[in-house]
This record gives C-alpha cells, structure tokens and sequence, in this order.
C-alpha cells in the first residue's frame, strides 16, 4: 500500500478508528506451492496494546496450510471509502477513491489446544456481543463441543500501516468544498467518508 506524507495516518488516528466498530478485515497469508495469496474475510479482536490480535476460522479453511509454511501475515481493514468525479477536483480533473486502511503486518500462531482456543472465543464474544457475553469451556455446552471444528490464531504485530486518503494535499478550502459535493450526492458509501474528510479537514485547520 502506498502511503504519501500527507495520507499517513498517526497511531491515535488508526486507533480510534478501528475502536469505533470496525472489526471485521481481510487476512493474507502466503499461498503454497506457487499459488497466490490466501484470503479470509473475518471478524477480529484487536488488543493494540499487547500488540496482538485474535481470531478463529473452521478448521478446514485453506489459510492452515500457508500459515503453517510460512506463518507472515497481513491482516487489512478497508472502510470509509467513496468515489470522487475529476470534475470535483479542478484541473486537470483527475478522478480518485478516497478510502482509509489499516494494515497489519504480524506473524501467526495457530492455537489448537481447546483451552487456547476457548480463551480466544471467550473474548471475542464480550467484544462482539457484550449483551450477551459467554464463557466458553471445552467439553460444555453450548459451544465447548464444537471446538474441534475450529482453530484460533494469535497475531503478533509487526508492523502498523495506516493510510487516510482524503485529498490532504489539496488546500483546506477545496478539500471542504469536497465534502459538500458528498453531501450533495448523498451516495451509499458517500457519508463514512465524507466524515473522515471534514476531520482530517478540522485537524489541518486547527493546526
């Protein structure tokens, strides 16, 4: 992922984003055999302070095997994004997407114990359903039998990279008068984005 100087994004900046709900990535493993990268769409738990993150996928899925050959990971986490018409943008009317991600670079461990892997769902399912958390134990209904139908994985992070693409480089002024164009278009995915502009917007104007 490119990131230019004025689309990085600052650790407080990727944190707080992510806190707001956005736990559900893209997980790229290395494929075996010369075939191309594994990816996994999934829900994940963040513990940025550990560094680490956390997850489990059915035991069949493909991503086992890459991770076993070689356990580099990225998990990447895309949101906020929205087209933007060159006509938007004065000459020389060159279109764009703005969008934000986040890209994790980690190094993977598989957890196949039914203790290891029942800790793991405990905690992701207070973070995913807190009005109804569950603590799973091996061999207790309702899910301790099924463990063996899945594996968790444990993410050590590596590496953050943080990219908010919303026209920065531009001056202030337009890069506002760009958030309006959104709000008059009033498309789908037009309003994520549109609010992560008028912040970034706010940050360059305060400063």
């Amino acid at each position: 992922m490119l990131i230019r100087p004025w689309d990085r994004g600052t650790e407080d900046e990727w944190r707080q984003w992510l806190a707001e709900g956005r736990d559900f990535g893209l997980l790229a493993a290395n494929g075996t055999g010369g075939r191309g990268p594994v990816l996994v769409p999934t829900h994940f738990l963040l513990d940025a302070d550990r560094g680490e993150i956390l997850l489990h996928l059915a035991a069949p899925n493909p991503v086992w095997a890459a991770l076993r050959a070689d356990p580099h990971a990225t998990l990447a986490v895309t949101g906020d994004h929205a087209f933007v018409p060159g006509r938007w943008r004065g000459p020389p009317g060159t279109p764009t997407s703005y969008y934000a991600s986040v890209h994790f670079t980690c190094t993977a461990e598989i957890v196949d114990d039914p203790a290891g892997k029942a800790a793991i769902l405990t905690r992701q399912l207070a973070r995913l359903q807190p009005e109804d958390p569950q603590t799973v134990t091996p061999g207790e209904a309702p899910f301790g039998p099924l463990l063996s139908g899945i594996r968790g994985l444990r993410l050590t992070v590596q590496e953050v990279r943080a990219k908010f693409k919303y026209d920065d480089k531009k001056p202030a002024a337009e890069q506002a008068a760009l958030a309006d164009r959104l709000a008059g278009r009033g498309a789908a995915p037009d309003a994520g984005a549109r609010a992560q502009l008028l912040r970034r917007n706010a940050l360059r104007t305060r400063d």
